[in-house]
């Protein structure tokens, strides 16, 4: 600059036509600099990558490499509201949190729901036991019990309802419950099993009438029940563990004729998810059945959904189908989890490698075996989320928020991965890269944010990204591939440069 500077006086004694050139070329570039740096003032770039990355505040591009993709964004047009990003509240988990120390205790609540940690807004529990419990119990175990007298939520009372009330004190703006049972007491089915079985219609009525019951004591703890998914996992599991099967016209015929007037005669407010189960050609039979149910849409907020039915994709066309047969209607992804897998203890890079696969890999038939391929459990997660936001899936909730680490306790010892490990033994925490790719979901997109318009001009990157009420952009950006990307960034009134690692995801917060 005083370089130029110099050249001006010099060119204003000899030549003023040329000082007058020289002079709009300076209030040129100090304009533009002044636009770069407003721009890098309120653009920020958060990275986790497998080079050690967790969260990390990382600077614009600097460097004179050219970008090779552009991602243009627009803000102005909207899709679906977020709900939030979360995780479950298990037995299994409270169990092990109550083992921990006092300190660890707290650096765990810190972790998950403090505004400084990953802020989860959107949580999921099960009524009654579920498979990531230590023992089978109903809260209604006397046989016959039509009027649920020996209702009681005891069980709960032990360690799940103290692990839910601490993380209410560590968040601020508080966390959305949804509830889902895996069985009604065995004594309601026609089986007589934890396992399997069907709900007896003769007790649709009393069945109903739990989930007030439910609410009712939640309630008195001070703990709202947000929604309600009807049945976890409705098609069932092969009675690996809990479970109870419905067919789509079952599960119709007992929200519509039972479970929506039993809530609503009680003035409970609990909105109903249907299905909960995975996504694909299982969700568009079933949606065939309930969306096009005009007298049940008015009863039901939505459809719940898993991912299990494969590590890789996201069906979004079986999505895109469910919100096009009732677009009012909302998408809530309510669990999912790398399983089938041992946890592997304080081993950052195993979860950045292309080693692990899924319980389908076992069973799947060879043509099938493509949607079950080994995978980086990072990828897994950061690909399935935003595939699902830009196919107008409006929150996703992990499963477990803490495993040991054989990926337990539970009754069904089918051993699964959570974000963070516990060696209650020793009273320690291990915050896997799960912990960190899911935290810049669910601490950047908070509730109420609407999705906004996204291109990418490769698909060597994923991207999604989301206006906050605040006015801030969020736009969450994937590399899975062995090197850097340099990307251009469009539609923020400046073009800005980024660099992104390999195997990195990042988040770009844009401040108004």
């Amino acid at each position: 600059m005083n370089l130029l500077l110099i050249m001006l006086e010099f060119i204003k004694k000899n030549n003023r036509s040329l000082w007058l050139l020289g002079l709009l070329f300076l209030m040129v570039t100090a304009c533009k600099q002044t636009q770069d740096n407003t721009a890098a003032s309120n653009v920020k770039v958060y990275q986790t990558a497998s080079n050690g990355d967790k969260l990390k505040e990382v600077g614009l591009s600097n460097d004179d490499q050219p970008a090779t993709i552009t991602i243009s964004i627009n803000a102005e047009e909207l899709h679906q509201t977020i709900t939030g990003f979360g995780g479950a509240f298990t037995e299994s988990s409270a169990y092990l949190y109550h083992k921990l120390g006092s300190d660890n205790k707290q650096k765990l609540l810190d972790a998950y729901f403090s505004d400084s940690g990953a802020n989860y807004s959107l949580m999921r529990t099960h009524m009654n036991s579920c498979d990531f419990s230590i023992d089978h119990y109903s809260y209604a175990p006397v046989a016959n019990d039509t009027f649920l007298d020996s209702f009681s939520i005891q069980e709960d009372v032990m360690d799940l309802i103290p692990l839910i009330k601490d993380a209410q004190k560590t968040s601020t703006n508080g966390f959305k419950i949804i509830a889902s049972p895996w069985t009604a007491p065995p004594w309601m089915k026609d089986n007589n099993d934890w396992y399997g079985g069907k709900l007896l219609e003769e007790f649709y009525p009393t069945w109903a009438n739990f989930f007030v019951k439910y609410t009712k004591e939640y309630q008195k703890l001070g703990i709202p029940i947000w929604a309600f998914t009807v049945e976890n996992e409705p098609l069932g599991n092969n009675a690996n563990w809990e479970s109870m099967h419905y067919s789509p016209e079952e599960m119709v015929d007992f929200v519509k004729n039972h479970l929506s007037p039993t809530l609503q005669q009680n003035e409970i407010n609990g909105r109903l998810l249907m299905y909960d189960q995975n996504r694909g050609k299982e969700l568009n039979e079933w949606t065939d059945v309930y969306l096009k149910d005009t007298a049940l849409l008015s009863m039901i907020y939505g459809t719940a959904v898993h991912w299990y039915n494969s590590t890789y994709d996201w069906y979004p066309e079986s999505l895109e189908e469910t919100h096009n047969k009732a677009p009012n209607k909302h998408i809530i992804e309510t669990e999912g989890c790398i399983d089938a897998e041992v946890p592997h203890w304080n081993d950052d890079a195993w979860y950045w490698s292309k080693e692990a696969t899924d319980w389908g890999w076992d069973w799947a038939s060879e043509e099938d075996k493509k949607y079950h391929p080994k995978y980086v459990p990072t990828f897994r997660y950061a690909r399935d989320i935003i595939g699902c936001l830009n196919s107008h899936v409006e929150g996703w909730v992990d499963w477990n928020i803490l495993l040991d680490e054989k990926g337990g306790p539970n009754l069904a010892q089918n051993w699964c991965i959570a974000p963070v490990l516990a060696n209650v033994e020793k009273d320690e925490l291990y915050f896997t890269p799960l912990y960190y790719v899911l935290s810049h979901f669910s601490k950047f997109i908070r509730p109420e944010a609407k999705r906004i318009s996204i291109e990418t001009s490769n698909d060597k990157l994923m991207a999604t990204a989301v206006k906050n009420n605040d006015g801030s952009i969020a736009v969450q950006v994937l590399n899975t591939s062995d090197t850097p990307v340099v990307f251009e960034l469009n539609g923020i009134n400046v073009t800005t440069k980024i660099t992104i690692a390999k195997q990195a995801i990042q988040t770009v917060l844009i401040t108004q």
